[in-house]
């Protein structure tokens, strides 16, 4: 049996905690404090295996929308979705103009523009491109973060504020 939480939010996996623990910073929320655990749990499928540890606790989820009837077969109306994935959530939510401006002050701008000179991503949107250019490597772990910190507390993507509200 799990230890005792105030409330425990169940993500698909690490970015989505990742991602989680920055708004809720951005928000000056500290949720250790708060007695919230965020679990990430390998992959939409095992949410009925692991919500069953936190039996009696509040639970929450956050998913991408391809995984939501995974959460809501177990959660209810207690999961928040992000429309496409979470990465799409906060390139739309800044805009690609600003993305950019974080890829390159990272020093990633050479890299996503050669990615976007690719033949198969030439004349695409840009945040197509973008958000695929974030599922290489180790992107979609290091750039929530950055993103989220660009934005005000009153920009954040609605699927993440409510997820935070919620506990």
């Amino acid at each position: 049996m799990a230890p005792a939480f105030e409330a425990v939010v169940l993500v698909e996996g690490i970015t989505d905690r990742i991602a989680l623990e920055a708004a809720a910073q951005r928000l000056g929320r500290d949720l250790a404090a708060e007695c919230v655990e965020i679990v990430p749990i390998g992959g939409a499928q095992a949410i009925r295996r692991v919500s069953a540890r936190y039996e009696g606790e509040r639970v929450v989820g956050l998913c991408d929308a391809p995984e939501e009837h995974w959460f809501r077969r177990v959660l209810g109306d207690a999961v928040y979705v992000c429309t496409v994935n979470l990465e799409d959530e906060l390139i739309r939510a800044l805009g690609a103009a600003r993305v950019e401006q974080i890829v390159a002050a990272e020093g990633d701008l050479e890299t996503l523009r050669n990615f976007q000179n690719q033949l198969a991503w030439r004349g695409r949107p840009v945040e197509g491109q973008l958000l695929r250019w974030m599922h290489n490597g180790n992107r979609h772990h290091r750039y929530p973060p950055l993103l989220l910190a660009a934005l005000e507390p009153d920009e954040i993507p609605r699927p993440l504020a409510a997820v935070l509200d919620a506990v």
